[in-house]
């Protein structure tokens, strides 16, 4: 049974939890020891247990009992990520609604810089900067956050395209539930399902703010997060992207916005079949081929703008369905990497993602390389107009 408040808050924040015993008390307290004084009645805590089976349920139950302001709700059956959020999405009764994953945490500061900030502008959606966390502790800049500078007032994705850009997540997002309502968004069953959320919201929303602050501290490295299990699961992502343009022809069939998220879906297309901690090696050439197909099938009519650089061949690769050749730069592209820097090797390796392995970070300036193809195909991929 969930209790209802007494007063309708600004807030309310919606916490999907699953296998995460280690971390959920630091996720919850992060949040509710955060709220100001005297705004108690301005946020609510929602936690969704969906069905966990280590020891999260009796732990939300035992956290909700001591302290107010607090709401648990508790899935007969295991839904996934998507499907838990909209659980709680379905018993929130704030104005405003932010989904934060239970491994994840908020800095001191954080709970009154987003209320204020939703006073001040009312938003659709307001989007929120943050920080890697790595499990010895190292934070890192997401390589897209420099995207969020210098808005100061509210915008839209017409005037500020390159919001698109930022990563495309849930979780930094508050977003207008009456707002949500209006687009007919909820979340989708599977892996990746944000991607037929996050960018809708975007591109539906009038009013976009930036808080441009380190509210959410992302963890990384943490065994069961799908960016590092490898699973079949990660053909989702196909399934995800068609919601999603299928959407964007329904609502907002533009060129230039279809065009930007084809540039999008390929990469990131691109970023699972080149990671070594997604697929295994046996499902790699048949997500190359669904990629292939998917380019095929949502290639703009007026074309796309090539990124540069090697993602930029990999992209012709996919368009092309070239599998040997793929393979070929992907293994030249590692072996590169290795002589360029010492250590582990980043990106597919497990260490960090470069500009060509993540679509949500900035691109790349530097020239496309031949990373060790045969002159007569690097010639034939680096020139000409996009296949």
């Amino acid at each position: 049974m969930v209790n209802e408040p007494t007063h309708a808050p600004l807030l309310s924040i919606v916490v999907p939890v699953y296998g995460v015993e280690a971390y959920l008390y630091q996720c919850l307290e992060s949040i509710r020891a955060d709220i100001p004084a005297g705004e108690s009645d301005a946020v609510e805590l929602i936690a969704v247990d969906d069905a966990s089976p280590d020891g999260c349920g009796d732990m939300l139950r035992s956290y909700a009992l001591s302290r107010d302001g607090v709401r648990v709700v508790h899935l007969s059956s295991n839904v996934g990520l998507g499907l838990a959020r909209n659980a709680g999405l379905d018993v929130a009764t704030g104005r405003y609604v932010w989904f934060v994953d239970s491994d994840d945490w908020l800095p001191p500061g954080t709970i009154a810089a987003v209320l204020d900030r939703l006073r001040q502008h009312q938003p659709d959606v307001l989007m929120l900067d943050h920080l890697r966390v790595h499990e010895d502790g190292r934070r890192e800049v997401d390589a897209s956050s420099p995207l969020l500078r210098g808005i100061t007032g509210v915008t839209r994705l017409a005037d500020q395209p390159h919001l698109l850009r930022v990563q495309h997540t849930a979780w930094n997002k508050v977003v207008r539930r009456d707002f949500m309502d209006e687009l007919e968004l909820r979340f989708f069953p599977g892996w990746y399902e944000d991607i037929p959320f996050s960018h809708p919201l975007l591109i539906g929303a009038e009013k976009i703010s930036v808080l441009d602050r380190v509210c959410y501290l992302y963890r990384q490295g943490r065994q069961g997060a799908i960016t590092s299990t490898r699973s079949g699961r990660h053909f989702d992502a196909f399934a995800q992207y068609e919601r999603l343009m299928d959407w964007v022809t329904q609502k907002h069939p533009d060129e230039r916005l279809q065009a930007e998220l084809f540039e999008l879906m390929i990469s990131h297309y691109l970023v699972v079949v080149g990671n070594d901690g997604r697929l295994h090696p046996h499902l790699r050439r048949d997500f190359f081929h669904r990629a292939a197909a998917h380019y095929r099938r949502y290639l703009p009519t007026g074309g796309y703008p090539l990124p540069p650089g090697v993602t930029g061949l990999k992209h012709r690769l996919v368009g092309r369905g070239d599998w040997l050749a793929y393979s070929a730069l992907r293994q030249a592209h590692r072996v590169a990497g290795r002589l360029r820097r010492p250590g582990p090797v980043g990106g597919a390796d497990g260490g960090p993602l470069t500009a060509d392995e993540d679509p949500g970070r900035g691109a790349s300036t530097g020239s496309t390389r031949d990373c060790g193809l045969a002159p007569e195909r690097r010639d034939a991929l680096t020139v000409g107009r996009l296949p």
